[in-house]
């Protein structure tokens, strides 16, 4: 059975949706089977693997659609994993699921389970909020995945995201647990990125990974050419330290995916 991610922080702006395409593409070149779900209106993601043209059933269909999952999935040839696409319509998905009376919080779960075996790992991309869409997320993931920025006040952020977390591990999804906390931005050089580094693992311990996303210009300006920071320059630090990512995920999940 697949391992279903949810990559999540309310706060924009620390390397979430960069986390959510390097790693599900470090993943893939690694020859894990991969479904990324872009579940973000700004569909960044997407935008960020140059998938934005053609899409023919999106996220937005997933989720509030009589669709099924597999009709929505588009497959890339690199990287070689598949890809559920976001467009502007799911912008107004929260309203629209507001009028369910019940089970609005499982839409995404449910579709998921029909096609959760056909994949090592589901990397779904949350939107920077905390509505119904990240519910659904969390709901239907295993885990999630906090990306923190290496900047002051970083773990005062993450108050809103804990509480949401444990209120659907008490009302729809138990098993829900932190897969990881990832460091991001972290400058070596910077004092401030090494305090909030130890401090970080100092509140999270042994759940924080060892690999730092470092900050690198390299990995900003991959998303603008729609391409993963592999194929556009895979010798830079960055590359470097979401294959370590990659390879740490597979390590942790090692027992679970084969």
């Amino acid at each position: 059975m697949g391992k279903i991610m949810a990559v999540a922080n309310q706060k924009g702006g620390v390397g979430k949706t960069t986390t959510s395409i390097n790693l599900a593409a470090g993943l893939a070149f690694l020859g894990k089977k991969i479904l990324l779900i872009d579940l973000d209106p700004q569909g960044n993601t997407t935008q960020g693997l140059g998938a934005r043209n053609n899409i023919t059933k999106s996220t937005y269909d997933l989720l509030l659609r009589d669709t099924d999952a597999k009709e929505c999935v588009r497959s890339l040839k690199i990287p070689p994993m598949d890809l559920i696409a976001a467009t502007i319509d799911l912008a107004g998905s929260d309203l629209e699921m507001l009028s369910y009376k019940d089970g609005r919080e499982k839409l995404l779960k449910n579709k998921l389970d029909q096609i959760r075996d056909d994949y090592d790992f589901i990397i779904i991309d949350c939107p920077p909020s905390l509505g119904l869409l990240n519910t659904n997320a969390l709901t239907a993931a295993d885990s999630v995945i906090i990306p923190v920025q290496c900047e002051y006040y970083a773990l005062e952020g993450l108050t809103q995201l804990l509480s949401t977390i444990r209120l659907v591990q008490k009302l729809f999804n138990p098993q829900l647990h932190i897969e990881g906390v990832l460091l991001t931005m972290f400058d070596i050089r910077n004092n401030l990125s090494t305090e909030v580094q130890q401090e970080v693992r100092k509140y999270f311990k042994e759940r924080v990974y060892k690999v730092s996303i470092p900050r690198n210009v390299k990995l900003s300006e991959a998303p603008s050419h729609g391409r993963s920071i592999f194929q556009y320059d895979i010798k830079c630090p960055g590359s470097r330290a979401y294959v370590a990512l990659a390879k740490e995920v597979i390590e942790r999940n090692a027992p679970e995916v084969k």
